[in-house]
């Protein structure tokens, strides 16, 4: 993988880069990013670079021997670690390696939840158990192969529980040219003695801009559905593709059309809304409900005076803006985001949608329209 086929990220890759050209690779790195940002995918393609037998003045080649081998993830001295379901046959990562490198193949965006698909989970849960480790430190006590640097690299190090302390040895003193690359998502669930040998290197989440330029280019989507999921997934690029993989209309247009219909109180409009709600499909539904809750939050920044930190792109950004300044106050918006969220959590559990959208949009009439918060909520006003 080279960094031209990452999204986003160009700061890091410069970085990264960097550290090559003036020779001072930290021998134990861990990327700290949140989930689909393109933390692994910027691993490998810094391994690739690093090992390329004939790096530009920003990639590797992509056409040496080293680099070939880095593009079907077979090269002998490019090691993976990654939590997995043991079992009978299933003892240490590398019984699942066939299925791990067909998962990159495919697609080098992916998440635990997806990883777990691929596998025969059952009612296990998935760690990286001290057999592994075992296995890491044998591996890597070997000479390198072909590279100048044996690389190992290692998703969601949070798994490792106490077994990591194995490896606590080997990450402070390595073999001479050994890269450990450590790719995690929370800082505070991984082993402080693991934390403390590694230099961090933060990658932000992706900006919606990006995201919605992939989509654009990729998912066939039309520019408001892209702008849309793009704002929904804030950054993380594997929800983005999971969302694009529905199909929805307009969710800005759709959702401020639902408000209007409860400050109007029009009771018939509401009701044919619900009727064709209730005809989405359940993560339709969800998406739908989720995309409001995070606008009407855009629209509480607005109405609290920090419209600077609002994310809407420019037309859904004009349309907030008159709907927080005329309509909506901020007991108001918190409350419907209270019956969104509400209604998300019943979606889930399979309720009747077709009451579900009907007992929410009375609820909107009720709020926006007569101004009645629920009972039992307290807001307290300046």
């Amino acid at each position: 993988m080279q960094f031209k086929e990452i999204i986003g990220q160009e700061r890091v890759k410069q970085q990264l880069v960097q550290t090559v050209k003036e020779n001072r690779i930290s021998h134990a790195q861990l990327f700290l990013s949140p989930a689909g940002s393109g933390a692994l995918p910027l691993a490998i393609a810094y391994a690739q670079y690093i090992n390329c037998l004939d790096k530009g003045e920003t990639d590797s080649c992509g056409e040496c021997s080293s680099c070939r081998k880095y593009e079907r993830y077979i090269h002998p001295d490019l090691h993976f670690s990654y939590p997995f379901f043991a079992s009978a046959s299933v003892k240490t990562a590398i019984d699942v390696l066939d299925d791990w490198r067909n998962m990159l193949l495919q697609d080098a965006y992916f998440d635990l939840d997806i990883w777990r698909s691929k596998l025969d989970a059952a009612n296990k849960q998935a760690n990286i158990n001290i057999a592994e480790c075992h296995d890491i430190i044998k591996k890597l006590s070997y000479k390198a192969f072909e590279a100048q640097t044996k690389v190992l690299i290692m998703w969601l190090p949070e798994y490792l529980d106490k077994a990591g302390n194995a490896l606590l040895k080997l990450i402070e003193e390595p073999p001479a040219n050994t890269l450990f690359i450590l790719i995690a998502q929370s800082q505070d669930q991984i082993l402080t003695t693991i934390l403390s040998r590694t230099q961090i290197v933060k990658i932000p989440k992706l900006s919606s801009h990006e995201v919605s330029d992939y989509l654009l280019n990729t998912s066939g989507l039309n520019e408001h559905q892209a702008i849309d999921y793009a704002f929904l997934a804030d950054g993380n690029l594997i929800e983005a593709k999971a969302l694009a993989a529905d199909t929805q209309s307009d969710s800005s247009g759709t959702f401020t059309s639902w408000l209007r219909m409860g400050f109007g109180n029009k009771v018939p409009d509401l009701i044919d809304f619900t009727d064709e709600a209730a005809k989405w499909g359940r993560e339709n539904q969800k998406n739908f409900l989720k995309y409001g809750v995070n606008y009407l939050r855009e629209c509480c920044l607005i109405i609290s005076g920090a419209e600077a930190l609002v994310k809407l792109p420019p037309l859904t950004l004009d349309t907030a803006k008159k709907l927080s300044t005329h309509v909506l106050t901020l007991p108001m918006a918190e409350a419907i985001i209270a019956e969104l969220e509400k209604a998300h959590y019943h979606i889930e559990r399979n309720a009747n949608p077709k009451i579900l959208f009907l007992d929410v949009s009375l609820q909107l009439v009720k709020i926006i329209k007569f101004k009645t918060l629920p009972q039992g909520t307290q807001y307290i006003y300046n």
